[in-house]
């Protein structure tokens, strides 16, 4: 599964310090300002950085049962995870549902199997997609998607890698959850979907004033969030409500 030009890919030497990083603030979900929509685009990201894929992205379950994209890595991947939830069509689909890893090293061998999907895919660029589910015992909350834009599988040890970082993750997501509000999984996820919103609509007021793609105006979004230490859930919503200086936000010219 090859990256995507703009994907950083396999970081060398210095790959094992990056895991071991990467667990490390997948496990710190007990912080006072833990943002969950932060923490998936941060999941999506490292896992593009980590096993070289093109993209990657989380599909979570809502109280309904029903399927909801809660973060991406990049525009084309959330057209074409949008697109397989609403056309409920895909390998990530499958996986999430059965709660176990489906994969595909080549999609062009699956019109039949998922015709709507790999029309979706070869549109969006992709040719290869493994599906790892987020599931704690019995209990599955979602799915992580990675994407490829050529054929070809995962490597065993990328493999082992991606479903350790989506134990983890759901780990995390299942203990705040049960530390913040003691309530159904349901009530949490509900939460994080809304958070979801809200960054979508900031994207957009970011690009329509600047021109930026939306994937650019995420990233500058994000980093004035961390650079400011807030929540990137409220500066999303100061965003959208017009009460921050958006040239703060944006790069200069």
């Amino acid at each position: 599964m090859a990256a995507e030009p703009e994907t950083h890919g396999h970081v060398g030497h210095d790959r094992e310090r990056l895991v071991s990083r990467t667990f490390v603030r997948l496990a710190d979900t007990l912080v006072a300002d833990f943002d969950v929509s932060d923490f998936l685009s941060m999941l999506a990201e490292q896992c593009v950085d980590l096993l070289g894929v093109s993209a990657a992205s989380v599909i979570l379950l809502d109280p309904d049962g029903g399927l909801r994209v809660a973060a991406t890595s990049s525009e084309r991947a959330e057209l074409l995870e949008l697109f397989a939830v609403e056309t409920d069509d895909g390998p990530c689909i499958d996986c999430v549902r059965g709660g176990v890893p489906v994969s595909c090293a080549d999609l062009r061998t699956e019109t039949d199997h998922w015709p709507r999907f790999t029309a979706a895919a070869r549109e969006c660029g992709f040719r290869a997609v493994h599906a790892i589910p987020m599931r704690l015992r019995d209990q599955v909350i979602g799915v992580l998607t990675f994407l490829g834009v050529d054929p070809g599988d995962l490597q065993r040890d990328d493999i082992e890698l991606g479903q350790a970082l989506a134990d983890v993750a759901t780990i995390g997501i299942l203990q705040h959850r049960t530390i913040e509000q003691h309530t159904e999984v349901a009530g949490q996820l509900q939460t994080a979907l809304h958070s979801r919103v809200v960054i979508e609509q900031a994207k957009g007021v970011l690009a329509q004033r600047s021109g930026l793609s939306m994937d650019d105006a995420f990233s500058q979004l994000r980093s004035y969030a961390r650079a400011h230490h807030l929540r990137l859930t409220d500066l999303a919503a100061a965003v959208t409500n017009g009460t921050i200086d958006l040239a703060a936000i944006l790069p200069r010219r």
